[in-house]
């Protein structure tokens, strides 16, 4: 991750491109407030990444697979020099260090960290699809996100988080607004 960010940094000593992205983040085992803040808190310390704004927390009800405790929920906005790849690397990594173990697909988890909008750009990875497929479905998601980026619009729907949230396609799961982070 840092080697990615010094590499770029040294092409012929121009400054390397600075993309906005939007980190979901989620936790629903052990101490789920401590999770995500101890999250965010690494991601803030990560070189190639700066930590723009952060949601609220939200208690969030499960879907999918609906017998689980509740999630807390959030975005960070952040600005990164991190490629695509380097910035999921990097992602799964906070994963696994916070005891993520991938078993139940939309099952219980004690931190999930995804990719939303990585810029305008448009991916469809075996491993990464930028934006998120599901992200303009997911209240959770669009929730908080619409308190740190309202306007930013989808590149491919064309759409503003606000806009998003209001379209018939949004799952009506309960998402509160639970804490200030």
């Amino acid at each position: 991750m840092a080697g990615a960010h010094k590499a770029l940094a040294k092409d012929k000593g121009r400054r390397p491109w600075v993309f906005p992205v939007l980190v979901g983040f989620g936790s629903n085992q052990g101490d789920s407030e401590t999770v995500c803040r101890d999250a965010v808190e690494r991601l803030s310390r990560w070189d190639g990444f700066r930590v723009v704004a952060v949601s609220s927390l939200y208690r969030t009800e499960p879907i999918g697979y609906t017998d689980q405790q509740w999630f807390v929920n959030g975005v960070v906005l952040g600005e990164t020099t991190l490629s695509p790849q380097d910035l999921l690397a990097a992602l799964l990594a906070v994963e696994r260090l916070f005891g993520r173990v991938r078993t139940v697909r939309w099952g219980p988890r004690t931190l999930d960290l995804d990719v939303i909008f990585y810029g305008n750009q448009v991916m469809d990875g075996d491993n990464l699809r930028i934006p998120h497929p599901r992200a303009h479905e997911r209240r959770f998601v669009l929730e908080p996100a619409a308190e740190v980026c309202p306007d930013f619009v989808h590149p491919v729907l064309g759409l503003s988080v606000r806009e998003m949230l209001h379209q018939p396609a949004v799952q009506s799961q309960d998402v509160r607004r639970w804490k200030a982070l």
